[in-house]
């Protein structure tokens, strides 16, 4: 499965006045519908709807994929980054760092394991946790005595990798784990390392609308240890042992259904074409849009993998609106900052995380997904460009 990370692919070919979509799931079912339809047959022979042959196939093909150790096919994005928590016995008085411009799953993992977030600000130019704002909180909350650091729990934002230079070296310093929420980010890179393969723990999502989804919920674990893939096993099944009947651990039901590693392993044979082709319509988009937007900078050696292609504009709203008025939908991949939901209100003083507060109010997602057409890319330019300029 190896992959030419400069390569792209030339977009397909659609009918002028075919609707452009944020997503587009149907195009790509259309090609493996009939792979797929054999799988789920081949599962309603065998029944085994839980654990079947399927799961052990997508671990099998994410491990060869991405280099890692191990992985451990989950029931969700969510539970990929609680489980590994609940490993690391993380409890009351536990801090775990997490960027405070993410989705909120990132921080309710933290709170269901029963560790404490700790919010940390974004570098503006990556959207990514700023490496060092996360040494300013560790050394704050060390000074402070109230927490124990424990963990760092980076996002790879809209596809783009965090820091993971940077923030291991802070956790090397500080002794402690990391575990990289990759939900959006499958098919990243950074220095010829696939995300999955960048930090000691990696959760991703297998929702269906990520750059490699399902057809309904879903995650992976994916590991540079086997042992510890071996824990997660046990903690996806209530922490069962072997027999899968008496509790050697605290666990989980996190187990992953046949179905969707079913879904995963038809589209990983997809997912080189695919992500050649998401390159292709970004290439387009920065080349375009550079002048006119904040686009997302990827740092030295690192590859986006455009799960989301996200710009910033001030007067977002109203930009928003002149797109749909000419048929370009887009996405707000997050109004809201982690610390400015009732939830988590009191992990951070408003005002106290300003680039995440900024980037809340500026981001915007264009269409990213294979199934674009060149006139499609360029009308959404087209669009943008004027609604932006005025």
């Amino acid at each position: 499965m190896a992959y030419a990370p400069s390569e792209s692919a030339a977009l397909i070919d659609l009918p002028e006045d075919a609707p452009i979509q944020l997503f587009d799931l149907k195009t790509q079912q259309a090609s493996i519908r009939s792979a797929l339809e054999q799988r789920w047959i081949d599962i309603l022979d065998h029944g085994r709807f839980i654990g079947g042959p399927e799961v052990t196939e997508c671990e099998q093909k994410l491990a060869e994929f991405t280099g890692a150790a191990d992985v451990v096919a989950v029931g969700s994005g969510t539970q990929a980054l609680v489980m590994p928590l609940l490993a690391m016995g993380i409890a009351e008085g536990d801090a775990v760092f997490i960027p405070g411009f993410t989705y909120n799953a990132t921080a309710n993992a933290v709170l269901l394991s029963g560790g404490y977030p700790v919010i940390v600000d974004i570098d503006p130019r990556t959207f990514n946790m700023d490496p060092a704002d996360l040494a300013r909180k560790i050394d704050e909350t060390k000074a402070e005595g109230r927490l124990t650091p424990r963990a760092i729990m980076p996002v790879d934002l809209y596809g783009l990798p965090a820091d993971y230079t940077a923030i291991q070296a802070v956790a090397d310093a500080h002794n402690l784990r990391v575990i990289a929420d990759g939900a959006q980010a499958f098919g990243g890179k950074d220095n010829g390392r696939w995300v999955g393969n960048l930090a000691e723990i990696t959760a991703t999502s297998f929702y269906p609308t990520k750059t490699l989804g399902g057809y309904g919920d879903g995650g992976a674990i994916l590991c540079q240890d086997a042992d510890f893939a071996d824990r997660m096993r046990s903690i996806r099944w209530h922490g069962t042992g072997d027999n899968r009947k008496e509790s050697i651990r605290v666990g989980i039901n996190g187990r992953c259904d046949s179905i969707q590693c079913a879904v995963v392993s038809e589209k990983l044979d997809l997912f080189e074409a695919e992500r050649a082709r998401r390159i292709t319509a970004a290439n387009v988009y920065n080349q375009r849009l550079g002048n006119i937007v904040g686009l997302q900078e990827a740092l030295d050696g690192q590859e986006n993998g455009y799960g989301l292609y996200t710009v910033r504009v001030p007067n977002r709203d109203a930009v928003r609106a002149a797109l749909s008025e000419k048929g370009v939908p887009s996405g707000i991949y997050y109004d809201m900052a982690i610390h400015q939901m009732p939830a988590f209100a009191h992990f951070a003083e408003a005002g106290s995380l300003p680039e995440c507060e900024k980037a809340a109010d500026e981001s915007l997602s264009l269409p990213m997904h294979p199934y674009l057409s060149e006139g499609q890319v360029h009308k959404v330019c087209d669009v943008l460009i004027e609604a932006v300029q005025g």
